[in-house]
């Protein structure tokens, strides 16, 4: 369920409301009991993941893996027989 940001025209109040999609939009604000209240455009939320795999270190790799007794050429980043 989203949060909706309202702000009423009238006294200037702003308060946050979590309604479902399908929920018409808000009318009256809760402070001065007015009919001037406005959704406002809001940045959203983040995503959040839950459970394992989800983890920035999970398919996070930390430079290019070369094959075991084969070292990389410092200067072209490539295997030791290189040219350099």
């Amino acid at each position: 369920m989203p949060t909706y940001e309202y702000e009423c025209e009238a006294c200037g109040h702003k308060f946050e409301k979590m309604q479902k999609f399908s929920d018409k939009p808000l009318a009256t604000c809760p402070e001065c009991r007015k009919r001037r209240l406005r959704r406002l455009i809001g940045t959203g939320g983040g995503i959040i993941f839950k459970g394992s795999g989800f983890y920035e270190t999970d398919y996070k790799r930390k430079g290019k893996a070369t094959p075991k007794g084969e070292a990389a050429c410092e200067t072209c980043r490539e295997k030791k027989n290189c040219e350099s």
